[in-house]
């Protein structure tokens, strides 16, 4: 297998690899590219589409962040927000309708918890290195993902659920739930009594 097999898989990857140095070297200078236009800037389009073959259209703000691109997937309809960080060493698949807020990290990688295994180290060509896995996360549809929200590898978040800001997402959450805090834990069911339009003061 190679470096980049091995990743896409959950195995443990030797990240300072050529190709994938290459490709994560790449997929920055497209960030970079992407954040310093202007929001009504048509190249952004063209730049999402070379970072992130799949995005569907999908709205991002910026600045952007991704570590790859190419291992990421947006359904129809997505927004995020400022500050949005996508580390997809392993693939992130995000629904429709998906809503992000402002500093929102989605992190796949995951180090050894050893010291002695989680070090740089040198390879025989000389290459400061580490070993690292990462686990994929899965976004389904209809969700909202609230400001400074961390959702950590191994993942999934249920369709049409709520995650409150701050919320550090280290298990899956089901579908149609309001889940907060750190860790992130359930505190109940989204229901139609959540409706906005039985709530009289905003109207």
């Amino acid at each position: 297998m190679t470096e980049q097999e091995k990743m896409i898989a959950g195995k443990i990857y030797d990240p300072g690899d050529d190709e994938l140095a290459t490709m994560r070297t790449y997929a920055h200078k497209m960030c970079n590219r992407y954040n310093k236009l202007d929001e009504d800037d048509e190249q952004r389009k063209e730049l999402l589409e070379m970072l992130i073959p799949e995005n569907n259209g999908a709205y991002l703000q910026g600045p952007i962040f991704f570590d790859y691109g190419e291992f990421t997937t947006f359904g129809k309809n997505c927004f995020a927000n400022f500050n949005f960080t996508v580390l997809d060493c392993a693939p992130v698949t995000i629904g429709d309708n998906v809503f992000f807020g402002p500093n929102v990290t989605i992190a796949t990688p995951v180090h050894p918890l050893l010291s002695s295994e989680r070090n740089m180290y040198l390879r025989n060509d000389g290459i400061l290195t580490d070993q690292e896995y990462a686990k994929p996360i899965t976004i389904e549809s209809n969700c909202w993902i609230a400001s400074n929200v961390v959702i950590c590898g191994g993942v999934t978040i249920g369709q049409g659920s709520v995650i409150g800001a701050g919320s550090v997402v280290t298990r899956d959450i089901p579908a149609n739930s309001l889940a907060v805090g750190n860790p992130c834990k359930v505190i109940r069911k989204l229901t139609e009594q959540d409706s906005v339009k039985l709530k009289k003061e905003l109207w």
